[in-house]
């Protein structure tokens, strides 16, 4: 999951925000001044800083400075109550991106996506239903809820959801994951879907079985 570091000196906006960012599936960390941030950006690494201008004991444009001076490629979206052209073209010598207060948290996601895009990144995603499977960090999402799966388990769940609604034979399952088929460890595999059922308990989707031929997971609607 991408990093945002929220640099804000008002208690509700960085609350509403970390809250926000948290649900769209981001890691969140807040500092509410300068000095904070610049500390924060060294050990949580963010892919992009949400950095107001207004600040206790350094401004955003000093750490925005700062951090471009060491770090030329990270993400960076000025937030302030400033709308005057002057700031925002002072603003944008060392940020990617302009937002002015008040806000709507869809503009702050929007230009997020699109910024992170535009860095050449992008939150790969298989979704079926409420499971929401994030590849690049082995990451398992149940109704927005974290679950743990070992390797193997990670592996069937991404090869079923890649193909929902389609049975995949327990064939396919060993030659994929395992790296080879040998009818003797069918019952392998069976073990392995059953601990992914008790981990998926609380998912609308279920792992269903054909006899004879494998697992599917066919695509229900989310829980309300």
């Amino acid at each position: 999951m991408f990093r945002i570091l929220v640099v804000e000196d008002d208690k509700s906006i960085s609350r509403l925000l970390e809250l926000e960012l948290t649900h769209a599936g981001y890691i969140v960390k807040i500092a509410k001044d300068g000095d904070e941030a610049l500390k924060l950006y060294e050990n949580f690494k963010p892919d992009i800083i949400l950095l107001d201008i207004m600040l206790p004991i350094r401004d955003g444009f000093e750490v925005a400075e700062a951090i471009r001076d060491y770090d030329g490629d990270i993400g960076i979206i000025m937030i302030t109550a400033r709308g005057e052209l002057e700031s925002k073209v002072k603003g944008l010598k060392n940020a990617d991106d302009y937002v002015v207060k008040p806000f709507e948290i869809e503009e702050i996601l929007a230009r997020i996506e699109a910024l992170l895009k535009r860095m050449g990144k992008t939150k790969e995603l298989i979704k079926v239903g409420d499971i929401e499977i994030y590849p690049q960090n082995m990451e398992v999402l149940v109704n927005k809820k974290n679950v743990h799966l070992s390797l193997t388990e990670f592996n069937i769940l991404k090869l079923l959801a890649i193909n929902k609604n389609i049975v995949v034979s327990k064939e396919k399952i060993l030659e994929e994951i395992w790296g080879y088929y040998d009818e003797e460890n069918n019952n392998l595999v069976e073990v392995y879907i059953n601990y992914l059922r008790k981990k998926l308990k609380d998912s609308t989707q279920n792992i269903g079985t054909v006899r004879g031929v494998g697992y599917v997971i066919r695509e229900k609607e989310s829980k309300t």
